[in-house]
């Protein structure tokens, strides 16, 4: 990857994956125009579940798989773990702690997880407070963390150095040539630090209505297409030239 000119980092569910078609049109595409991009698959499903989508919907294999909401990093391709990564996320991360102070909130059901490396909840309530309730909870009782609500429903307590933001950034940083020429790409709430790092992105057409909140900005593009094709639509509007 740190070889490449163009980088594709996206979301998978519903962002990538969601139209078959779609993601055969938006690959074939790359290989005929010879961009070859180097792949960051940047996801909220734990590693094994990833790789079983990957798998399952016959995807490239990325060079990168980021997963848990930003607070994994795994290297193709035998997908071992960044450790410099995780032993900086993980420096400051109180697993015990979160699930001690949320374990008889009626309003949170805990999301099944082979690890802890981030708290996950279904949020029961519709509250418009709940969120900020939580956040409140946390920061009283001194948890530094990072809170990501998505989908009206989904709630991931991240150790506070993670995210998909500050993942992508360090991959970049850490793996990507100095002048590369990227996309980012996402559908929903935990994508939006993602999306606003300042690199060229697309919010697909069908994504959630939280991120219609995010300020307009010229590096990022709200795509009418759903899925792959809003991938396609938006690689179209950044980078024309490279097409002739």
């Amino acid at each position: 990857m740190i070889r490449k000119s163009y980088l594709l980092a996206t979301d998978l569910d519903n962002t990538l994956v969601g139209d078959p078609e779609a993601l055969k049109h938006l690959f074939t595409f790359y290989k005929e125009k010879e961009f070859d991009p180097g792949l960051i698959y940047v996801t909220g499903r734990h590693l094994n579940s990833a790789l079983s989508l990957i798998q399952q919907e016959k995807l490239p294999s990325p060079d990168i798989l980021i997963t848990d909401v930003g607070t994994a990093i795994y290297h193709a391709p035998d997908w071992s773990e960044d450790k410099t990564w995780a032993t900086w996320v993980n420096e400051t991360w109180l697993p015990e702690d979160v699930l001690s102070i949320f374990k008889n909130t009626p309003a949170l059901v805990r999301q099944k997880l082979p690890h802890q490396k981030r708290i996950s909840f279904t949020v029961r309530s519709r509250q418009s407070n709940i969120v900020q309730a939580i956040q409140a909870k946390l920061y009283a009782h001194n948890i530094p963390c990072h809170l990501v609500y998505s989908s009206g429903c989904d709630l991931d307590i991240l150790p506070e150095r993670s995210g998909k933001g500050k993942a992508v950034e360090y991959v970049l940083q850490k793996y990507a040539k100095n002048d590369v020429k990227i996309l980012l790409a996402g559908d929903s709430g935990n994508d939006a630090d993602m999306l606003t790092l300042g690199y060229p992105a697309v919010i697909v057409g069908n994504a959630q209505e939280e991120l219609s909140k995010l300020p307009s900005h010229t590096l990022l593009y709200r795509a009418v297409e759903y899925y792959a094709a809003g991938i396609k639509e938006a690689w179209d509007h950044f980078y024309p030239a490279a097409q002739q």
